[in-house]
């Protein structure tokens, strides 16, 4: 199982500073993403995920820069989610040096704009899922609601996306839908975010996950980089 740095892209930096030396106060702080995606890729990380925090808010890419000074620094794939729910922000997104993108929800609500990011981005497209039934229930659907997270990934699947990210993984629901997709469609599985642990890695690895998207607690240093990868292998 995979354990993927996740650094969110706000106005060209990273959102959270890393300093993985704070507790001994040892090293130098950043918010270069560059830098940050640099350190992780040295230590061993194969793939990064980037949020374009801003390209979430504005409904298409905005931190494109960033993403291509990410792309000429380090030799691995970088999968992009934020703002990316249109082929043409696909295009864009790939122009920049992103390899992967990873779209919202929302995009199950449409299949006509499906059917053309998956022209673009093909097998290296990625749906995020949010178990919460909450969620489900208040999306504003134009179309017929899903039942469940479980019937809405059926849809997806049915419509050829292969790859899902599901968020608060390391939960019941999370727990439950991923079974399903690993389970039942054979699906890639990505979890995001929910994970605080080391224990939290081992439980994902064993339903059969592909890789965790840690952000925050691995830039924070709540959870050590390479601890985690030990725990994942």
């Amino acid at each position: 199982m995979l354990v993927i740095p996740s650094i969110d892209l706000q106005a060209g930096r990273s959102r959270i500073v890393h300093w993985p030396g704070a507790a001994s106060g040892e090293g130098a702080p950043t918010d270069r993403p560059e830098r940050i995606a640099d350190a992780f890729v040295r230590q061993g990380a194969r793939l990064i995920h980037l949020v374009d925090v801003d390209g979430a808010r504005a409904g298409r890419p905005v931190n494109l820069e960033p993403i291509g000074a990410i792309a000429s620094r380090v030799a691995v794939p970088l999968q992009v989610a934020g703002g990316l729910e249109s082929a043409e922000a696909i295009r864009l997104a790939f122009a920049a040096g992103a390899t992967r993108v990873v779209l919202s929800m929302a995009v199950a609500d449409d299949a006509a704009t499906l059917r053309g990011c998956q022209a673009v981005a093909g097998d290296w497209l990625a749906v995020g899922l949010d178990p919460r039934p909450d969620r489900l229930e208040a999306f504003p659907w134009t179309r017929a609601r899903p039942s469940s997270v479980e019937v809405l990934a059926d849809e997806l699947a049915a419509a050829g996306v292969a790859r899902f990210v599901v968020s608060h993984g390391d939960s019941d629901a999370g727990r439950s839908l991923i079974a399903h997709l690993v389970g039942r469609l054979d699906a890639d599985v990505l979890v995001a975010g929910g994970v605080t642990d080391l224990p939290g890695l081992a439980r994902l690895r064993e339903l059969g996950v592909s890789g965790v998207i840690l952000g925050e607690a691995l830039l924070s240093g709540a959870i050590d980089f390479t601890h985690a990868m030990e725990a994942a292998a």
